[in-house]
């Protein structure tokens, strides 16, 4: 029979008598939760690697992902780029699930052309993707010696995607893997100002490019169904992945799954390219960077950007993910970057935007989602930003655990019931209280604001088709980011 009071272990009527004093925890938690955030990459593996395909794996640094999937492979450079990230910041919880570089695919090559003789002994200077490879030149080397030497300098450097071979002053460099992800990689012999070529020596670079055949990210998607990663790098940004995943994504968003995930991913383009791409795209789940000219690989570049992107907004989903430094990028050349008005128009075609420093550092200006248009076609800012797709969702997460843990194993009433207080029974009127109350808490952190409106808004009542629920709107303010500030200086003289 039930008593005054409801415990959780102790049942009425025990005859043999005793002390009995249980431990609930339901009250023990105050204040607002933390959101447990995990980041995921996915990436192409080498046969060397320990790690299976499809097998979902916490990468603790970019030695062990070296050991799970390959030295020199997609996932372990981006690993690379995710420790340059966690040095500048601080802890982000990293996983990997690894694909196979598709059977039929076609990997991403490019060259570099020497002519001339060495005259005078110096340097020869290379950059793969951003990182740099030197060889020695001297006195007398023709381009078919350079060449060779240089070759053999990129196949020393095992942490490199790329392999390369010499053949009468030809450097042929090849991508570890298969697919389009390796075109685009920047093939240069300068990049600061004492980068030179040895006296005599001419050269001519061709970008990695001609890779085709992406591996399916489906089985990668299907491999995490049951987890929940709250970022994910894609290095790849052609349609039928990016569609995948923001079907995948759709349905992580949605009131019955509850586990968001965002994808960020890179793209290397001219301005007209950038803008074509993006104003086809049209997703609150996919965030795109756009460079022209970035000398760093676009996978590992996904990976730094994400890696920041998660751990701020790990610390405040409502903080502008702004002002930010990108560590590990280098920036594009002068010439490449651009302008303030074409930043403008990336914007407004879903692509994110970065500035350079007088450091040469690369800084977060604004990161949006592409999301562009309403389904019915209509100019739609909801779910642009991504702060703010961020706060309403730890919202939502706010409102989850406060419920779960408040009222975890209660009766539900009409109000004014005429019940013991020590009873787990709640009323509409009493969720309303809770939710007001974690509203406040909420406005106190600064995640939304003006809870007398919320109050005012707020629609809770018990369901007319089910007896066991209640249905609520629940009309949050969520506060914005301080991005623009405008005046005029009427002086007077």
């Amino acid at each position: 029979m039930p008593d005054n009071i409801t415990y959780m272990s102790i049942p009425v009527g025990v005859r043999t008598g005793g002390v009995y004093v249980e431990i609930d925890h339901t009250k023990a938690v105050r204040g607002l939760p933390q959101m447990e955030r995990k980041l995921l990459v996915l990436g192409q593996r080498l046969p060397a690697g320990k790690t299976a395909a499809l097998v979902p794996s916490r990468i603790l640094n970019a030695d062990d992902a070296a050991t799970q999937y390959g030295r020199g492979s997609m996932l372990h450079a981006m690993a690379r780029a995710l420790d340059t990230v966690k040095n500048r910041y601080g802890l982000i919880d990293v996983y990997a699930v690894a694909l196979d570089d598709l059977p039929a695919g076609v990997a991403a090559s490019g060259t570099i052309t020497l002519t001339g003789a060495v005259t005078k002994p110096g340097v020869f200077t290379a950059w793969i993707g951003g990182e740099r490879v030197r060889a020695a030149a001297s006195i007398g080397d023709t381009n078919a010696a350079l060449a060779a030497k240089l070759a053999d300098a990129i196949n020393a450097n095992a942490d490199l995607p790329v392999t390369a071979s010499a053949a009468a002053g030809v450097v042929n460099v090849a991508c570890r893997h298969k697919g389009d992800a390796g075109n685009g990689m920047e093939l240069s012999v300068a990049y600061y100002d004492e980068d030179a070529l040895p006296e005599g020596v001419t050269a001519v670079c061709a970008n990695l490019a001609g890779g085709a055949g992406n591996p399916d990210v489906g089985a990668a998607l299907a491999a995490v169904a049951e987890d929940w990663f709250y970022s994910i790098v894609s290095p790849y940004s052609d349609g039928a992945t990016l569609s995948a995943l923001e079907a995948d994504m759709d349905g992580r968003w949605g009131g019955m799954n509850m586990r968001t995930g965002h994808v960020f991913t890179a793209r290397d383009g001219t301005h007209a390219q950038l803008t074509t791409w993006g104003a086809a795209r049209n997703s609150p789940h996919v965030s795109a960077w756009g460079l022209k000219g970035c000398p760093t690989w676009a996978p590992v570049r996904a990976a730094a950007w994400a890696g920041v992107c998660e751990f701020h907004g790990a610390i405040d989903p409502a903080l502008p993910l702004r002002a930010v430094e990108v560590p590990g990028v280098l920036a594009p050349r002068l010439k490449d970057r651009f302008s303030r008005n074409e930043r403008e128009l990336l914007l407004r075609d879903g692509i994110s935007s970065t500035v350079v420093d007088s450091g040469g550092k690369i800084i977060l200006e604004r990161v949006i989602t592409t999301y562009q248009k309403s389904p019915f076609g209509m100019d739609d800012e909801s779910l642009l930003r991504l702060e703010t797709k961020w706060t309403a969702d730890y919202y939502r997460y706010a409102v989850r655990s406060r419920i779960a843990l408040r009222f975890p194993r209660h009766k539900l009433a009409n109000d004014g019931i005429n019940v013991s207080p020590g009873q787990a029974l709640v009323t509409p009127s009493i969720i309303r209280a809770e939710l007001i109350a974690l509203h406040r808490e909420l406005e106190f952190a600064g995640i939304v604001e003006d809870t007398e409106q919320f109050k005012r808004d707020l629609i809770l009542m018990r369901s007319d088709a089910d007896v066991d629920r209640v249905n609520a709107v629940l009309p949050p303010n969520l506060v914005n980011q301080f991005v623009t500030f405008a005046a005029a200086v009427q002086y007077r003289l």
